[in-house]
């Protein structure tokens, strides 16, 4: 090296803290130093110059994920003039970092920095492409002394290292990127993580091509907190418990025989128990009894309708794609899959292996729903590995580990798939969505997916890299059924979304969407539960039996001075409202009248439907009406999240003076009839309606009041069907707890 050079090098490393990103001596390398200087200064970020389209006719990858395309552009683009090889000062590149020249971005360095001499040295020495010789980066590590701050603490101190695969490692904290993921924190150039709000956030470090999350914790003093000692039931208990007493949270007391009843009957059933069924489980002394009333409902028919359900909703069944033949046999086969407890891995290695006659191997309709490989490959990751791939389409993951190329590597494994159709044509010529008659799934003997990025055929892998093993009589769709339910991320999908429809709220949340920027609240409990269902063969029943075995899922809603604020740890049970089937099938067993669905036998619950909401024509039903402002699906997204679970003025209206609910309190020969008839006391009456709607007895004052109301009416049947809606129309019912 000459002795000029090796000067320069050596004022420059002494800019940096410790030799920082650069040894002292050592070469400034494109990829491992320029790029990460890029990414420091926000020069390739999404608002920058690594927007589709660039910034003042200058254009990186989004994030760095292109350094080949990104060395072209800072000094190979128009006429090279970016970079100054004569007089390295004088760059378009520094000057308009430093602001030396008018730069919209503003100053992203300041003269003399780290990275100022980064810039200069690699220009220096001829501005190169470092390529091969310099070490990939194969890990970062970030070391926080405590993540859990307890007041007076408030800030904490971040340290980044990268790990090369020559087996060199160094501190990269003043060159990561830190980005905190609510308003609870901010943090510094260098890693300095300061409280703006007691609760939890996490950090996303990134250096180069990786990222790792921080949880943090900050934890108000609460000098007075003396932990409550609950009894942990299960492994379950002791991963919650454990964050609580960190967090110096109580959880809340256990929840009462009837909230705990009318819990377990709308989260296995979807609907609310009889008064004879509440009443004799309050009269119950055994200390088993909760778990004994699990294992009945576990058995009973109701539970494959209702868990069908939230099956029919991922897996997009609707009839406008489906019609109606194939909507009501996939329905079916889902159903009588859970009514035998078909082990949750079998189910996905059927669903993805299927092919033939979609009328006859009811699966294939998976398939039939998915039209295309991007969208066959986006909706198989996130319904059974909770990942959600739409951003890798064009550019890598900024939150995620996935590349474009995982992406289309991906997409490739679906590409030869293919359809046969018969049947009648489609009504509407013009509707691509609409299909009619029977189809066959089949495979093609070739088809490829263009990885947009290289414009050259995509490699058909698993996620993570693996190449499928592919013969005459093993495609790559029977190579994906054997591969998915053993993927780590299948298990801890599955357990996560059990999780969140027992408990209203993900260990990841959203629910289907795992990265690295949305960590698990409890991640050992998440590899805990997922590592469990697996020993034990994917059995739905068995992991719903152990949630609901736990303290966690029987506490009550009721926060204590502790906990009043907590959303996210399971310290209480969270309220929410009920879905359009548990409200609408609760109605109808309440009052005892068969709700009015077209074309079904009558006595049909909601939840027994195989389709979703009619989004392809106008709603018309009183039940359409009702189901759609309390968010029942279309099913056009593969997600658990299409749902709506919010609550909205329409809905008032709906409970308030709905031509539905009027109907079914007034209509003769329901449960109000044998209420008023004039042998019937008053007070008999009162208490059968509030077990009824609410599983539990009335207080004394609502005894007293419902009875002055009724001694008052002149008409007693009128007056029975105003206590009726006014019991409907309450928060105990129209919420579970």
């Amino acid at each position: 090296m000459p002795p000029l050079r090796h000067f320069q090098i050596l004022c420059a490393a002494a800019l940096l803290p410790g030799g920082g990103m650069v040894a002292r001596g050592e070469e400034v390398m494109f990829r491992r130093d320029v790029m990460a200087v890029l990414s420091k200064a926000g020069c390739n970020a999404g608002g920058c110059h690594g927007n589709g389209g660039g910034k003042g006719g200058f254009k990186l990858s989004l994030r760095g994920q292109d350094p080949d395309l990104d060395w072209l552009a800072m000094t190979r683009e128009q006429g090279g003039r970016r970079v100054n090889l004569i007089e390295p000062e004088k760059s378009l590149l520094v000057l308009k970092a430093t602001a030396a020249l008018a730069h919209e971005g503003g100053q992203r360095f300041a003269p003399g920095s780290p990275e100022h001499a980064i810039f200069l040295n690699w220009i220096r020495d001829g501005a190169p492409d470092s390529g091969a010789r310099a070490a990939k980066l194969v890990k970062l590590e970030v070391a926080a002394p405590e993540r859990v701050l307890v007041e007076p603490v408030v800030e904490l101190k971040l340290r980044a290292t990268a790990k090369f695969a020559d087996g060199t490692e160094r501190e990269v904290t003043q060159f990561a990127v830190y980005e905190p993921t609510n308003l609870l924190a901010r943090v510094t150039a260098d890693g300095l993580v300061t409280r703006e709000k007691a609760g939890e956030t996490t950090v996303l470090v990134r250096y180069l091509e990786q990222q790792v999350a921080v949880p943090i914790a900050f934890v108000p003093a609460r000098p007075d907190f003396v932990w409550s000692e609950p009894a942990a039931v299960n492994f379950i208990d002791g991963h919650v418990f454990k964050k609580l007493r960190a967090l110096r949270m109580n959880p809340s007391a256990l929840c009462s025989d009837t909230v705990f009843l009318r819990r377990a009957y709308l989260d296995l059933l979807g609907v609310v128990p009889t008064a004879e069924t509440a009443r004799a489980f309050t009269a119950d002394i055994a200390p088993d009894k909760r778990a004994r009333l699990i294992d009945r409902l576990l058995e009973r028919g109701e539970f494959a309708d209702f868990w069908a359900l939230q099956w029919a909703d991922l897996l997009k069944i609707e009839q406008r794609q489906l019609d109606y033949d194939g909507m009501k046999v996939f329905h079916g086969w889902i159903r009588e899959s859970i009514a035998h407890n078909k082990p949750l891995d079998q189910f996905a290695r059927e669903l993805i292996a299927a092919r033939g006659s979609t009328l006859q191997n009811s699966p294939a309709n998976w398939w039939r729903a998915n039209r295309d490989p991007v969208t066959r490959a986006e909706n198989t990751a996130r319904v059974f590995l909770g990942t959600q791939l739409n951003c890798a389409q064009c550019h890598n993951h900024p939150f995620e580990r996935w590349t474009q190329d995982d992406y289309y590597n991906w997409a490739g494994l679906f590409a030869r798939l293919d359809y046969k159709l018969s049947g009648e044509k489609p009504k509407d010529e013009n509707d691509k969505k609409e299909f009619r008659g029977d189809q066959t799934v089949l495979i093609k003997t070739s088809a490829s997916v263009t990885n947009v990025r290289t414009g050259e055929a995509a490699v058909p892998a698993f996620l993570g890299g693996e190449k499928p093993r592919v013969s005459d009589d093993r495609d790559e769709l029977l190579a994906l059924a054997e591969w998915l339910p053993h993927s780590p991320m299948f298990a801890r999908m599955q357990v996560n979304r059990v999780w969140f429809h027992l408990l209203g709220r993900g260990l990841v949340d959203p629910v289907d969407d795992f990265r690295a920027s949305n960590p698990p609240s409890h991640p050992e409990l998440l590899d805990a539960l997922a590592r469990d269902f697996a020993e034990h063969g994917y059995d739905l029943r068995r992991l719903i039996r152990t949630i609901t075995a736990s303290r966690t899922y029987q506490l009550a809603a009721e926060p204590n001075a502790t906990n009043a604020d907590d959303e996210t740890n399971n310290s209480h049970a969270i309220v929410s409202r009920l879905t359009a089937e548990q409200m609408l099938d609760s109605l109808s067993k309440v009052l005892a009248t068969p709700l009015p669905l077209e074309g079904v036998p009558a006595g049909t619950r909601l939840a027994q439907l195989a389709e979703g909401r009619k989004h392809y024509q106008p709603l018309t039903t009183d039940v359409d009406l009702f189901a759609a402002s309390f968010g029942k699906p279309p099913r056009l997204i593969a997600s658990d999240c299409e749902r709506s679970n919010g609550t909205t003025l329409p809905q008032a209206f709906q409970l308030i003076s709905g031509p539905l609910i009027q109907r079914m309190l007034t209509q003769s020969g329901n449960v109000l009839a044998a209420l008023a008839a004039p042998e019937k006391p008053d007070a008999e009456s009162i208490e059968t309606l509030f077990w009824t709607a609410l599983s539990r007895p009335p207080g004394e004052a609502e005894r007293i009041r419902s009875a002055a109301y009724l001694a008052g009416a002149g008409d007693r049947r009128r007056a029975l069907e105003d206590l009726a809606w006014a019991l409907l129309n309450s928060k105990e019912f129209v919420f579970r707890q």
